[in-house]
């Protein structure tokens, strides 16, 4: 019995890994991404409510399980691609704001073929600081991407839970290099 539970565990886990197979996707008419192959597109509602701000996302991909999210935003910017190592300071200085704490893995600015980005992988700790709660701190990783095409400003974002950062990471990295804006 313990036996077929066993075989039954590998199975099941090299099914989930097996499944992170990348496929190229078309966000829009000039940017393509590979995202792993199950991953699907949130509808309207969904963004709306998974990311309510005022700046839309232009398109939300989400794992099976919802856990792994991929985003691209994008908005006017008055700034050019020559400034992006200004904003990396002001982008890192948000980040540093928003969460209670943030250990950067990367942060640079690089180049993905053949476009300079702000690149910042990392991992957060959301803690809820009132007095009045006992909520366990909300631990995520991270990749970010910035980069400025005309007057436009391009945000990419891969974000899951910490947890599952160990079996994603290389696969994240890979999803992220593949960027591409025509």
């Amino acid at each position: 019995m313990r036996y077929l539970a066993f075989l039954a565990i590998i199975l099941i886990a090299g099914v989930t890994l097996a499944d992170t197979k990348l496929k190229k996707t078309h966000i829009t008419k000039e940017i393509s991404v590979l995202l792993p192959r199950d991953f699907t597109p949130l509808p309207d509602d969904g963004i709306a409510r998974k990311y309510p701000a005022s700046n839309k996302p232009v398109a939300v991909y989400t794992s099976p399980n919802g856990q792994v999210d991929f985003s691209v935003t994008k908005k006017k910017s008055q700034f050019r691609s020559r400034d992006l190592p200004m904003l990396r300071e002001i982008y890192k200085a948000n980040l540093l704001e928003r969460f209670t704490k943030v250990d950067f893995i990367r942060d640079e600015v690089a180049q993905i073929k053949g476009r300079d980005y702000i690149v910042f992988e990392f991992v957060s700790v959301m803690a809820d600081e009132r007095k009045t709660t006992n909520l366990a701190p909300v631990q995520k990783y991270s990749i970010m991407l910035y980069t400025i095409q005309g007057d436009q400003q391009m945000v990419f974002s891969l974000h899951l839970p910490f947890v599952m950062k160990n079996d994603w990471q290389e696969t994240a990295r890979e999803i992220m290099g593949s960027v591409q804006i025509k």
